[in-house]
């Protein structure tokens, strides 16, 4: 028998083992895009959230420098109060405190904030520099039910530093 006539008897079999295969593999392909579609969301999903906790980080960092501010502002009402005594500002932890404290009362919290406080460590370390610490806890996008349905949350803290000197010209 020459090989094409071997062939020929051969060719029947193997269409049908091809097209036996081909069934077995068919929707492989399915499988195959659905997965990478869930992983290529996936990363979306969280680099959404991370992008979200940043620009909150950076509104409660705005927050927190002016809150700082207005602790020095505080500070420095207060040389018209008492007068200037050692060409220092005359800030307490109290002022720095307070001043923080009614500042963030005062203003509107920014979106993406659930929440906000002054935290511990607020104050003046030489009584010249105020230093705010703030925290807040940040609202995600898509995730934040999720995440909250578990228990759990995202807290960003920050802190910020101001400083005012006092300059006395002497005649």
């Amino acid at each position: 028998m020459t090989p094409l006539r071997h062939l020929g008897r051969r060719l029947p079999g193997l269409v049908r083992l091809a097209r036996t295969r081909a069934r077995r593999e068919d929707g492989q392909l399915t499988v195959l895009v659905l997965g990478l579609t869930v992983i290529a969301m996936t990363v979306i999903i969280g680099g959404l959230a991370v992008t979200s906790v940043q620009v909150s980080r950076m509104r409660l960092l705005d927050a927190a420098d002016a809150a700082a501010l207005a602790a020095t502002d505080e500070g420095a009402e207060q040389i018209y109060d008492t007068g200037l005594t050692d060409r220092a500002l005359p800030l307490t932890e109290g002022v720095v405190r307070r001043a923080a404290t009614e500042h963030l009362a005062g203003r509107e919290r920014p979106h993406g904030l659930e929440s906000w406080s002054v935290a511990g460590g607020t104050g003046t370390p030489d009584g010249r520099t105020a230093v705010v610490r703030l925290v807040g806890e940040a609202d995600l996008p898509m995730v934040g039910g999720l995440i909250s349905s578990l228990g759990g949350s995202v807290t960003v803290g920050v802190e910020s530093r101001a400083r005012a000197d006092v300059v006395v010209d002497a005649p």
